[in-house]
Parts: structure tokens; sequence; C-alpha cells
């Protein structure tokens, strides 16, 4: 009688070189489950799978047996696949054989559900923290004010939002790290840019994505909700800086400017900008949301990398893979710059 698999995690699986063929078992969240159909006129499964440490996707043909059971689990069913390992296009994309969907009491085993959920890499009560001081750094009163009516009416969900889907910290406080690391930033930049307001600033960025709380919705995958479709977070947020603009009673210019900021910060229309940012602080913000989110990326794609790979999967937010070997630690001595003369040592001109 054959020994029963030992479950492996996502990133034990990548790192495995040479498996084809090589059988596995895991206990994987459903993060996507898309029906499709063949040149034949057949239907086939495109699905994703995931755990906190990375995902892959597969494709799973109607006369499969895992066919059904995938579709019974539908996107945030927790699932145990067995299968074998299998590439294309140099990815892993398992070849599977049998699924079994868990019910609700199979996921109170110790260490589950934290093995199944991504979240962010820093300590989430240090973040939040953090962001408090944050707000408490802008000196106009109002506009500090708008900014605590906003974290006030989202309450704890803030904490716990992704910021996105797939693209840039798609994780459990995800949002929560990518705006701290936003204000941070912020602050370090600001002094280069006197001609950006430096409250207006660090305002935007701090309510820039709030729309996101509203926008997504789910506790192991993260959907779009009814209104993150209709209206999206860039309209969801600036319904939010609004009113509790004029709950604390901003003056109508500022208001108008934060704003701007919160209908700008995706660039372009086409990434769901409303309009182009025209402000100072409003191009400010936006290219600091741009850093930020493009290096989320290399962050997550550091992290899940393979020891044994030199590049990631192709990352859509970088249009490329990403290099993911670390560079080699130098024998060189360090560089140490030579004093300048003293005044009294120089030759007279």
């Amino acid at each position: 009688m054959a020994e029963p698999l030992v479950l492996s995690t996502v990133q034990e699986l990548k790192a495995v070189t040479n498996g084809n063929g090589r059988a596995f078992a895991s206990v994987l969240v459903l993060r996507k489950l898309t029906t499709k159909t063949a040149a034949n006129g057949n239907p086939f499964l495109s699905v994703e799978f995931g755990d906190r440490g990375g995902s892959f996707g597969c494709t799973v043909f109607s006369d499969s047996p895992p066919y059904e059971a995938l579709k019974t689990a539908g996107e945030g069913g927790v699932v145990r696949l067995e299968g074998r390992i299998d590439y294309y296009q140099g990815r892993l994309s398992p070849k599977l054989a049998k699924v079994d969907v868990l019910a609700e009491e199979d996921l109170s085993a110790p260490g589950l559900l934290e093995n199944l959920v991504e979240v962010a890499p820093e300590n989430a009560d240090a973040l939040w923290t953090e962001l408090q001081q944050f707000i408490d750094s802008i000196k106009h009163d109002e506009l500090r004010l708008t900014v605590r009516n906003v974290f006030e009416e989202l309450g704890d969900a803030f904490r716990w939002s992704p910021a996105a889907v797939a693209m840039h910290h798609a994780y459990r406080h995800g949002l929560l790290e990518h705006t701290t690391h936003m204000a941070r930033a912020c602050r370090a930049l600001l002094p280069l840019y006197l001609e950006v307001d430096a409250d207006l600033a660090m305002a935007g960025v701090l309510l820039h994505d709030t729309g996101k709380v509203i926008e997504y919705e789910g506790t192991l995958t993260t959907k779009r909700s009814r209104r993150g479709i209709l209206q999206g977070h860039v309209v969801l947020g600036y319904q939010l800086a609004r009113k509790a603009a004029l709950r604390a009673r901003l003056d109508a210019e500022r208001t108008e400017r934060l704003e701007h900021i919160i209908l700008s910060h995706q660039g372009e229309p086409e990434w769901g900008a409303a309009v182009y940012a025209a402000t100072p602080e409003a191009v400010f913000v936006s290219l600091v949301d741009n850093l930020d989110a493009k290096m989320g990326m290399v962050q997550r794609a550091l992290r899940q990398s393979a020891d044994s790979a030199d590049f990631s999967d192709r990352l859509p937010g970088l249009s490329s893979p990403l290099l993911t070997r670390k560079l080699p630690t130098s024998a060189c001595a360090p560089v140490v710059a030579t004093p300048a003369p003293a005044e009294s040592d120089q030759p007279a001109s």
C-alpha cells in the first residue's frame, strides 16, 4: 500500500527542479475559476490555486475527474489536490488527478487557515500605529480632522483590506502596508519639492485608496463588490473624502484639491483615473503611488521566489519577469572617501 503524500506548499512545489511527473498533494485556496471553451467546443476550467506563499495556475478539462469538484468548490473554496507536477511555458502547471472540497469543519485544523491566507510581512499593529502618527503629523486642523473622519467611518476594515485583487499588495493588511509605505516615501521626498503643500500631499497619500475598503470583499479570496464594480475605488474614495471634509468644515479650496488627488491618483484614464493629475500635490501623490505599487510587486516576487530560479513568473504590472537571484557579495573593501585638505593646506590660487 502506497504511503500518503506529504502536503506541499506552493513554494515547495515551485522549488522542485526537474520534477516532471512527480506526485504531490496540497491544500490550497481556489483563488480564480474561469470557464472557457476550447476550439472543439468542449468546456474547460482555467484555475488559480494559492496559499500564503504564492500561487500557480492550471487547466482542467471537462472529462477530468476534478472538473465538477472545482465547479462545486467555487472561488474562495479550500481544496485538497492530488496530481503530478508539470510545466507550461516554463511555469508550474500541474496535471490534477483528484480534488476534494474541504468542509467548513475541516478548516479548524491547527495552522490551516494561517498557511492559506497571505498577509503583509510587516506587523499590522505596528503599521497601524505608524499610520496614526502620519495622520497626527498633518498640521492643518481641518485637513487632519478630515482624514480622521474617513478612517473612523471605515473602522477596522481598513486594517484588514488588501490593496488589489492581484496586481500589488494583494493580501491581508496589504492596503495598510501600501498606504504606510507611501507615507514614508512622502515624508522623505517632500523636502525635495517645496512647491508641494506637505499637509495636502500627506492627506492625499493617506486617503487615496480608502475606496478599496468598499471595492473589495472576501475572506480567503478577494473579489470586487457590487459597489466596486458599479463605481470603483476612485469614485468611492472621492465620496468618502467629500463627506469627511464637509463634516470637518474644510475650506472649499483644500476640499477640491484633496478630491482631485483621489480622482487622479491612478495616473492614466486607462488605469482607472477619473482625470489627469493637474496640481503639484496630485502629480506627486500619483507618482509616489506608482513607485510603491511597482516596488510592492518586486518585494512580493522576491519573497515568493524559489531559491533555484533566476527569474520570477512574468509580472503583469512590470510587463516582465523579475530577476530574483541575489547579487553576489562583493569581496572588495568599501571605498572610504578621502577628506578634503584643510584650507591652510590648499595651495594658493
